[in-house]
């Protein structure tokens, strides 16, 4: 079955030239946890999501895959 893409995280750091291995260190996560909610294999708790944005300046919609 093919991963739904549920966040952007892998595109807003490509977009800002950083790493998931930098934003693991950012938000004191492993390297591990973070490929996997960049590669959409899990999905980060809202409270690591609101982190995330925070971490990397954006609306946390930004991070989103709208619904509609």
């Amino acid at each position: 079955m093919a991963n739904i893409q549920m966040n952007k995280i892998k595109e807003v750091l490509k977009q800002q030239g950083r790493t998931q291995t930098w934003l693991a260190e950012k938000i004191e996560k492993s390297y591990v946890v973070v490929t996997n909610y960049c590669n959409n294999n899990s999905q980060p708790s809202i409270e690591i999501l609101r982190k995330i944005a925070e971490v990397l300046d954006v609306d946390v919609r930004e991070l989103l895959v709208p619904t509609k």
